[in-house]
């Protein structure tokens, strides 16, 4: 094996570990596979051309790999992975519901504990005091709190 070998390794692994990086996110077999030929390429250094030669690999791919990510965060690469704008608002906040204690409706979803049932035609996210209730069950709100959470119980 000769220089070509090792620069070839190391210029797929650190090829794959951006395609891990841009497109794949998360842990994958492609980012393995990246770093296992940077590894490969470094070890075949020390092997073949000696400590010196290996150490100088290293630290050249250790560089180069810095450098690609120093990159990459200065180029907004990594924004795109973040969520930009908060959701602050909530299912029930913009509606007045003080009306609806003492309702009667039917849960659409499991409730376990939480989920959403139809009262007055209108679909609302509610809560059960701790019991899990199967959708087609018949609620009737029982408490609203200052959060508008709509708490149900089963309707006996």
């Amino acid at each position: 094996m000769d220089w070509i070998t090792i620069v070839l390794l190391l210029i797929a692994g650190i090829a794959l570990l951006v395609v891990e990086i841009i497109f794949i996110p998360g842990t994958t077999i492609i980012g393995i596979i990246g770093f296992s030929l940077m590894v490969f390429g470094v070890i075949i250094g020390y092997s073949k051309f000696g400590n010196t030669t290996g150490t100088i690999i290293l630290i050249s791919s250790i560089i180069v790999g810095g450098g690609i990510t120093f990159v990459s965060f200065r180029s907004g690469v990594w924004r795109k992975f973040a969520l930009s704008n908060i959701n602050t608002s909530k299912f029930n906040e913009d509606i007045e519901i003080e009306h609806l204690l003492g309702a009667e409706g039917i849960a659409l979803s499991a409730l376990r504990p939480y989920g959403k049932a139809e009262i007055y035609n209108l679909t609302y996210e509610v809560k059960t005091l701790g019991d899990y209730l199967s959708a087609g069950t018949k609620v009737k709100v029982t408490k609203i709190d200052k959060d508008h959470k709509i708490y149900v119980e089963q309707l006996k």
